[in-house]
Parts: C-alpha cells; sequence; structure tokens
C-alpha cells in the first residue's frame, strides 16, 4: 500500500488488495475497514511500504522531507497503529528497516534517518505489545533486485546493477523472495523467541 498503481497480479486469488498511500490516515482507515469486515482480525502485518530518493544536506527541500517522512515514518507508525484493535494476542509484527540506516551512503541522510527510526520503533513497539504476546521485529535488507532499485539504477547518476552488486560480499543484489523467506520466518512460529530483533538480509553487505 503506498500510492494508487496497478495490483494485477499481487497474491493469490483469495487476496483482497486494498490500494492506497499509506501517509494517508483515510486511506489506512479504508484498509482496515476492509480487514475489520472480514471478521478475522490479523495475525501478521507486515509494515513494508516505502520511498527513497536522493538529496545531500544541502539539496534537501522541505517536499523532499516530508514525502521521504511521511511514508517511510508517519506511515509506518500509523499503519500499526490503527491495526491494534485488529491484531490478534500472539500476533507478528515486521518492520521494513533498511541497511542504509547505518551505513552513511551520500546523499541518503533522510531516507537513512527515516529507516533508523523504523529500528527504534521496532525496540520499542516489542517492549509495549510483548504483553499480548505480539512479536515486533524488523528486517534490514541490503541491495535488493526491486522495481525501485531500477528506479535508482535509472536516476539522474545512472548506477549499473553491476555496480551495486560489487559492493555485496557475496558478490550479487539480492532477490525479493530471499527477503520474503526471512518476513516468511518472523511471521511463523519458528521465530517465537525472537523479539525487538533486527535480521539483516543483505548478502554481508552491511556485516563485512
Amino acid at each position: 500500500m503506498r500510492g494508487r498503481g496497478s495490483v494485477r497480479g499481487v497474491g493469490p486469488a483469495s487476496a483482497t488488495a486494498v490500494v492506497g498511500d499509506i501517509s494517508d490516515l483515510a486511506d489506512l482507515d479504508r484498509l482496515y475497514d476492509t480487514v475489520r469486515a472480514r471478521g478475522r482480525g490479523l495475525d501478521v502485518l507486515f509494515a513494508n511500504a516505502g520511498t527513497a530518493s536522493f538529496a545531500t544536506l544541502e539539496q534537501v527541500t522541505e517536499e523532499h522531507y516530508e514525502e521521504t517522512v511521511g511514508v517511510n515514518v508517519r506511515g509506518t507508525l500509523f499503519t500499526v497503529q490503527k491495526a491494534l484493535p485488529l491484531l490478534n494476542d500472539g500476533a507478528s509484527v515486521i518492520l521494513n528497516s533498511s541497511v542504509r540506516a547505518d551505513d552513511g551512503v551520500a546523499a541518503f541522510g533522510t531516507y537513512a534517518a527515516s529507516k533508523a527510526a523504523i529500528r527504534s520503533f521496532a525496540r520499542t513497539w516489542a517492549n509495549e505489545l510483548k504483553g499480548r504476546g505480539i512479536r515486533v521485529n524488523a528486517i534490514s535488507p541490503g541491495t535488493i533486485d526491486t522495481p525501485g532499485l531500477d528506479a535508482v539504477a535509472a536516476g539522474d547518476t545512472p548506477l549499473a546493477k553491476s555496480q551495486f552488486a560489487a559492493g555485496v560480499p557475496l558478490g550479487r543484489i539480492g532477490r525479493p523472495d530471499e527477503v520474503a523467506e526471512v518476513v516468511a520466518f518472523l511471521a511463523s512460529g519458528q521465530s517465537g523467541f525472537i523479539l525487538g530483533a533486527n535480521l539483516y538480509v543483505d548478502g554481508g553487505e552491511n556485516q563485512i
């Protein structure tokens, strides 16, 4: 849930797609009205939507800041807050941070700060919700082959994907399914003793 683009091909036939923008609280209300109508609550919440763009400190504008923080921080906060009445006891909440929160990449300061906030949310919310058995954890993907990476690679300063891969110890960029498998693990009972953690899915990019 981010923009108002197409949702064709997303999820199985039994899935219900709700298109919206997480920085718009009315859209979040509409999303959760749809969930509420199904009458089953929520066992898993993956707060994944986000946005990113490059801007050095001197280039940052109010619009750049408001969009990045509005989606990544404000949007994530209210995505989880508005889900609270629907989360079943023992549910799993997974927040999407990023290795960029740690590595100081030039011109990515606003995005990095927004993702550092997500990591902080995971710790605090894990502590606040543990009484209901709700586990809150974060993941920090590295360089993953997504449409977002395509947009960066074709941006004002084009970069080949091979240049991104050169910075990853495993020698390649990650696949979306490799991130999805870690999310599925955190959503499952197999991760029942993991709380407030941040799992890096980065091919060693921020570890070695």
